[in-house]
């Protein structure tokens, strides 16, 4: 016997009401004007002009995925955290790739920094990671990260990014140089998200359970090798699939191909941090793996593309003050300052109850909090519930288990330069990078900065910046300073 017809699902409006006509708008007569009372039509349109929200300032184009993070090697000894507690413990995870500067129209393949944000939804509640693919950054206080962005973004006037802007920055920023030199090496336009590495960038505290301290930088290898593309490779890729990184994640995973990284971490006790040779916790500088070689820990697969863009890319949200006990923050300024910014961008795009939204709640655990209301909130409470504590109703209470141990700090309150070390100069690392680059390497290098340095309108920026590579390396600024005369000699 032939299958009955299934009967169709009725359309609705939004309050569950049916929708006999989603062809034509209610009009008064034929061809009348239309009728304020066509509840389906203002519905409709008005959805429509709020579809968007406001786009992430820095880090707008993303692409995202889930998976689970897996436990391989014994790390108990530096860190209590319960998901790191067991060999071969799986955690559910997401993980957002995005660029850095440009809107979230930018084209995938460019040279930028990338991001890579991650959740784990463990058991004692979420844990965000925010880092990037790269191990460093360009400037090491956040008082500075309003003007960077500024710089690097679209110029009011001209509506596109400019060399003189950029650059002009750059040269009022020598920490900057160490970066500068990773974003036009070969790693600055990686082929595809999943080959590149991911990097924690700042330091962290772990806290073991007797409650010994020890900082850390995570370091995510790619299993599938790094690639990278070549700036005409890149100019290339850019006018053939402007989405090609997004399309590459989203295929490879439907094919099951599931990308992968090992985490590896560098550990340091933490009574070592105040008389390292430079700050260890300075954006702008790796530790040397001589001194505190990668210790791998577990390895992070991703497995499953999301079913909607929107909902759970664009709605995602991190935040770096999401800890678990066994972890917290290092005095890294940078760090310090991203604890409220990140959280507070998400309350002005998502509003206060974003966390409730599937992507961002808790998946092991439950939250038990006693926030209410706001803008589209959702969860409610049980009849008389209890919205203060303490209580004497059951309500949940604090808990006996720290975060993290706590460190001690002294002096007076005020602006301070970063504390003194042996070797805390903005450019010694930039020369170190770059005589680890092969001859092609550095010839790339040189080429890409000097294309765009030669195209700064005042030569007071350029010789600043000339300066920056001098000082990191003598070679290095001679070739630098050597390509942009003959440029701009052309």
């Amino acid at each position: 016997m032939p299958k009955p017809t299934p009967t169709p699902r009725r359309l609705t409006t939004e309050a569950g009401a049916p929708v006999a006509d989603n062809q034509n708008s209610a009009t008064a007569g034929v061809g009348g004007p239309l009728l304020l009372q066509d509840q389906h039509l203002l519905e409709k349109l008005a959805r429509f002009n709020r579809e968007r929200i406001p786009e992430r300032v820095v880090h707008a184009r993303g692409s995202g995925a889930y998976g689970y993070f897996e436990v391989t090697d014994d790390v108990t000894g530096f860190t209590s955290a319960d998901f790191l507690g067991t060999i071969g413990k799986r955690t559910q995870t997401f993980l957002r790739f995005s660029t850095v500067a440009d809107n979230a129209g930018g084209a995938d393949a460019v040279r930028d920094p990338r991001g890579f944000a991650l959740k784990f939804y463990t058991e004692e509640g979420n844990y965000d990671l925010v880092g990037n693919n790269t191990p460093v950054f360009f400037i090491k206080d956040p008082l500075k990260f309003p003007d960077f962005i500024h710089s690097q973004k679209r110029d009011p006037f001209t509506g596109i990014q400019e060399p003189d802007n950029v650059w002009d920055f750059w040269a009022h920023a020598p920490e900057a140089t160490h970066q500068i030199t990773w974003l036009m090496g070969d790693r600055g336009i990686p082929a595809s998200y999943r080959h590149m590495n991911g990097y924690g960038s700042h330091t962290y505290l772990w806290t073991n359970a007797e409650g010994d301290a020890f900082y850390v930088k995570y370091h995510f290898k790619t299993n599938q090798g790094v690639r990278s593309l070549s700036a005409d490779q890149a100019a290339e890729q850019v006018g053939r699939d402007a989405n090609s990184h997004q399309r590459d994640l989203v295929q490879s995973i439907e094919r099951g191909v599931n990308p992968s990284w090992t985490l590896h971490a560098q550990v340091m006790p933490a009574a070592e941090a105040a008389d390292y040779r430079f700050n260890p916790f300075d954006l702008t500088k790796v530790w040397p793996h001589q001194d505190y070689p990668l210790q791998r820990v577990g390895r992070l697969v991703l497995d499953r593309n999301p079913d909607n863009v929107f909902a759970e890319v664009e709605q995602a949200a991190f935040s770096p003050n999401n800890f678990v006990p066994g972890i917290g923050p290092s005095p890294d300024k940078m760090l310090q300052g991203r604890l409220f910014a990140y959280a507070d961008a998400q309350r002005y795009r998502l509003g206060v109850n974003h966390t409730l939204l599937p992507v961002n709640a808790p998946k092991a655990t439950e939250a038990l909090n006693y926030g209410r209301d706001g803008l589209m909130a959702t969860r409610t409470g049980g009849r008389a519930a209890k919205n203060y504590e303490p209580n004497s109703y059951d309500g949940p209470v604090q808990s006996d288990r720290p975060l993290a141990s706590p460190y001690a700090v002294n002096g007076h309150t005020g602006t301070h330069e970063a504390p003194a070390h042996t070797k805390d100069d903005d450019f010694f690392q930039a020369g170190e990078l770059f005589r680890l680059m092969s001859e092609d390497e550095k010839g790339r290098l040189v080429a890409n900065i000097a294309g765009g340095l030669s195209q700064v309108t005042r030569d007071d920026v350029v010789e600043k910046n000339l300066a920056h590579f001098h000082a990191a390396d003598q070679d290095y600024g001679k070739r630098v300073e050597a390509a942009v005369r003959a440029l701009r000699d052309n």
